[in-house]
């Protein structure tokens, strides 16, 4: 089977007329294209590298023991121990609505497995009454 592609970062006619097109049409995209035939072999490798600086770079905010940054103080001592606890409600709210979801969630799956399991049983009843030779029951 082949694998080549029409439009690759190679001059073939395709891309050439893409690019002279680009540049009739609007000169930002013949220029997009000529970019592309001439660089696109370093794209992919352009693309994982800014994707692991980009992880590395944001690899402490991923580790952070918490969504709200509550290291920084405010000044006011009311202020920061009303947001505190204001913050922790919150986290506790979150945490039962995720419950709740892990619940419904477990609910609707005990569900699909109810029903796919009842239209197996129904298919191996028609099945079985097909081969004993008998009219399959029909189950509505």
């Amino acid at each position: 089977m082949n694998q080549s592609a029409l439009i690759r970062p190679e001059w073939t006619p395709a891309t050439i007329a893409l690019m002279v097109l680009g540049f009739v049409v609007f000169w930002p995209l013949g220029l997009a294209m000529l970019a592309y035939i001439l660089f696109g072999e370093r794209l992919r490798g352009f693309k994982r590298d800014a994707n692991d600086r980009a992880d590395r770079m944001f690899a402490g905010c991923r580790r952070a023991k918490s969504r709200y940054n509550t290291h920084f103080s405010t000044g006011n001592v009311a202020f920061d121990d009303w947001r505190k606890t204001e913050i922790d409600r919150i986290e506790e709210e979150r945490r039962k609505l995720d419950e709740m979801r892990e619940e419904f969630d477990n609910y609707v799956r005990e569900l699909r497995r109810a029903k796919d399991q009842e239209e197996f049983d129904r298919f191996m009843r028609e099945r079985q009454n097909r081969s004993s030779g008998q009219n399959p029951v029909v189950d509505l």
